[in-house]
């Protein structure tokens, strides 16, 4: 597990493309996919990063574009987790 924790930090580590970047692209692989824990981990990242909401939502729509109907149903899951995060992220501690 150590080891994958490693590779994750620094494949995701910015160098020629930056942090956010890498999140979008591992969240479409993740709603290709079809990993719904990947989803919600890479959205959860890509705001993390300062990802926007319409940037989130515009990498989403370029995975749907490629994958037709079922990415569409990943899509909206991830859609979902976004709404999720935004939604605690605004709560009062």
């Amino acid at each position: 597990m150590a080891g994958f924790g490693a590779l994750h930090s620094s494949a995701l580590a910015k160098g020629a493309l930056d942090t956010k970047s890498k999140q979008f692209i591992v969240l479409d692989i993740a709603i290709a996919v079809h990993c719904d824990g990947c989803i919600a981990f890479h959205v959860h990242d890509a705001l993390n990063t300062g990802a926007s909401r319409q940037e989130t939502v515009e990498a989403i729509g370029v995975t749907i574009l490629m994958g037709g109907g079922s990415f569409m149903v990943y899509g909206c899951e991830a859609l979902e987790a976004m709404n999720e995060f935004e939604q605690e992220q605004s709560q009062p501690i």
